[in-house]
C-alpha cells in the first residue's frame, strides 16, 4: 500500500493512553485476545472466556480517566491514513447517489473501553457500535491477525477498518436496523442466517471500497487484494470452527464461511458497486 503522503482522517480518538476501562486488570496476551476473539465469532462472552484464560475475576471496569493527548504512533497514522480513503471514497459513492456521507468516528482503545453499545472490549476483535456510529479497534489485533490468523500485510489490516466501516454504511442505508427487527423475530438458526448475509455485505462493502479508492487515486501494490483475501478467508466460520471444535456447524455461522467472505469482497471490488452487495435477495452465498 502506498499511503505514507495521504492525508490523515481528524476522526480518530486514541483512548490507548486513558486509564480505568483503557485496563483489563491481569494481563491479557495476543495469544488469549485471538483465542477469546474466536470464542465471540461463535457466539460465546468473550469476557467469561478471558477470565478463564487469566485465571478467574472479571476484567477490571472503572471510571476512565480522559488522555491529555493521542499517542501519535505509526499505527495510528496508519489507521488515520486508511479512514480519510474510506471517507473520500464513501463521500464520492453517495454523492454519486444525491445523498451526504456521514463520516464514522474510530475509535483506539487497549484492552476494554465504554461505547453506546456497552463495555467493549479487545476480545471482540474490531467492532462497529451503531448507535454511536463508531468502530473500535484495539490495535493489538493486527498482531492476531498476522501470527494467530496468518493473515499478515498492511491491506489485510485496511481490509478489517473498510469492513467495519462497511457496517457504518449498512447503518446509515437503514440495513442494519431493519436487520436486527428480523433477528429479534426469528429463530436462532434464522437469526444466524440474517448475520451471515450482513457480515458477508460489509466484506462486499469493502471490496467496493478498495475498488472505488483505487479508482480516485491509485495507492494499491501488487499482492495487496490477496491479504485481503487471506484475511477474509483467515476469519471465516468454518476455518475457525475447524480449528478450535474440530468440525463444523454450518446453522451456527454467524459471520460466513471463508469461500464465501473471500467471494463477496472479490464481488464488491470486482463490480465497484453498492447495487452489487444485495446479500439479502440471493439464494447462492
Amino acid at each position: 500500500m502506498r499511503l505514507e503522503d495521504e492525508r490523515q482522517s481528524s476522526n480518530v480518538e486514541d483512548r490507548r493512553g486513558a486509564r480505568g476501562l483503557g485496563g483489563m486488570g491481569r494481563g491479557i496476551g495476543i495469544g488469549s485476545v485471538a483465542i477469546a476473539f474466536v470464542a465471540f465469532l461463535m457466539g460465546a462472552d468473550p469476557a467469561t472466556i478471558l477470565s478463564l484464560l487469566t485465571g478467574g475475576g472479571s476484567p477490571s471496569v472503572s471510571q476512565q480517566s480522559p488522555q491529555t493527548a493521542p499517542i501519535d504512533d505509526e499505527p495510528s497514522r496508519f489507521v488515520r491514513r486508511v479512514l480519510a480513503r474510506t471517507e473520500d471514497a464513501w463521500g464520492a459513492i453517495f454523492r454519486a447517489g444525491g445523498a451526504k456521507y456521514q463520516e464514522p468516528t474510530l475509535v483506539l482503545f487497549s484492552g476494554a473501553t465504554q461505547t453506546a453499545c456497552g463495555v467493549g472490549q479487545s476480545a471482540m476483535g474490531p467492532f462497529y457500535c451503531p448507535a454511536d456510529r463508531s468502530v473500535y479497534i484495539d490495535l493489538s489485533f493486527n498482531e492476531a491477525l498476522r501470527t494467530k490468523f496468518g493473515a499478515p500485510g498492511e491491506f489485510a489490516q485496511a481490509y478489517v477498518i473498510a469492513h467495519e466501516v462497511g457496517h457504518h454504511v449498512q447503518n446509515l442505508l437503514g440495513t442494519a436496523g431493519k436487520v436486527d427487527e428480523l433477528r429479534r423475530r426469528s429463530s436462532e438458526k434464522d437469526a444466524n442466517a440474517l448475520s451471515v448475509r450482513m457480515e458477508l455485505q460489509a466484506d462486499c462493502y469493502a471490496g467496493v471500497w478498495a475498488r472505488t479508492a483505487e479508482e480516485m487515486k491509485s495507492f494499491l501494490d501488487r499482492g495487496d487484494i490477496e491479504q485481503a483475501l487471506r484475511a477474509a478467508a483467515a476469519i471465516g466460520d468454518d476455518r475457525l470452527q475447524k480449528q478450535t471444535r474440530g468440525q463444523i456447524v454450518p446453522d451456527s455461522f454467524t459471520h460466513g464461511s471463508s469461500e464465501q467472505r473471500v467471494r463477496w469482497f472479490k464481488i464488491g471490488f470486482e463490480n465497484g458497486s453498492v447495487k452489487a452487495c444485495d446479500t439479502f435477495n440471493t439464494r447462492s452465498l
